[in-house]
């Protein structure tokens, strides 16, 4: 595939350590596995895996996790030439545990993604891009990040490049914060093309907990395709003109963590191909039909322990 029909992920890459002591809080777990994070970095997994090119960019610490990721994307072909190593700041670090009452208990060592600034940024190649990816669940928490993000964004809508982006809420990041989100996050429902929001987010969003209203009004803040992932339901998708919910297939779940980001990864992987990402998005039918295929991508995905070992590659899918 051409290096312009690419699509670059922007984001954090991060350190997941879960838990291995099921039951415990992380104050009695003892045991934790390593493995490699963030949802942009998912993405670009996805994309390559099913036979796609995919950038990130982002930034890690100087340090052997930052390696360690580094090689992890690098193993499976995703380029990593925007993948910015901070001499400063540590990789950002996460600790999971699930505990016995089904609740999450959460550290959040913030490192060097936060730190990315548009100066880092190779403008060059983001120019290239066919798609940029928008999907980072940091990138709008406090710090210099958070005006590249959205800067990124309004360039590339300036440019007239397809804008893809998922506002990947995370409860444990937000609390106490979740009107700020709400405002960030509007900014950037109005810069894309392609805007993916799971039911929780919708009503956080919108204020409603109507799903076809909730629909209206974020096509009314600028996006013209929007899916919103209803678990085993499948996905509602709208095109403003249409909606229909595109079913998914029966499965059954062992994990589901990727899942959203992997259906993501899928979506822009066929868009990618399309002679004009932004034409496809009137095309109801074709619509459906990338969806129905994202939709599988992310149900395999539910049936595999792990992120990025999780994703099929296309011969899988169909």
């Amino acid at each position: 595939m051409s290096e312009h029909t690419s699509v670059v992920c922007i984001g954090e890459l991060l350190i997941d350590f879960y838990c291995k002591d099921a039951g415990d809080n992380l104050v009695e777990g003892n045991i934790f596995e390593k493995q490699a994070g963030g949802a942009p970095a998912n993405v670009c997994a996805t994309i390559v895996k099913l036979g796609g090119t995919a950038l990130f960019c982002g930034k890690v610490g100087n340090d052997p996790f930052g390696k360690f990721l580094k090689n992890t994307l690098e193993e499976i072909n995703v380029n990593t030439s925007m993948l910015v190593v901070d001499n400063v700041n540590p990789t950002t670090l996460a600790f999971v545990s699930l505990m016995e009452n089904g609740e999450r208990d959460f550290v959040f060592n913030r490192g060097a993604d936060a730190f990315l600034k548009e100066e880092e940024l190779d403008k060059e190649k983001l120019k290239e891009a066919a798609i940029l990816h928008f999907g980072s669940a940091t990138a709008l928490l406090e710090g210099p990040f958070q005006s590249t993000y959205l800067n990124t964004m309004k360039l590339a809508k300036e440019n007239g490049q397809f804008v893809s982006f998922d506002p990947n809420y995370r409860s444990d990041l937000w609390k106490g914060k979740k009107t700020h989100f709400i405002e960030l996050t509007k900014q950037g429902v109005a810069l894309a093309d392609f805007v993916k929001v799971s039911q929780e987010e919708l009503e956080i969003i919108t204020g409603t907990e109507d799903l076809r209203s909730g629909i209206q009004l974020l096509h009314q803040m600028g996006t013209s395709l929007i899916a919103l992932t209803l678990g085993k339901e499948g996905t509602l998708i709208s095109n403003y003109h249409k909606q229909e919910i595109v079913p998914s297939i029966k499965i059954d779940s062992v994990d589901s963590t990727g899942a959203g980001d992997a259906f993501v990864g899928a979506m822009l992987y066929q868009l990618a191909r399309e002679k004009d990402a932004k034409k496809v998005l009137e095309d109801f039918e074709k619509i459906k039909k990338i969806t129905y295929l994202s939709n599988k991508v992310g149900a395999i995905v539910c049936t595999r322990v792990g992120a990025i070992s999780a994703i099929p590659t296309l011969d899988e899918v169909i």
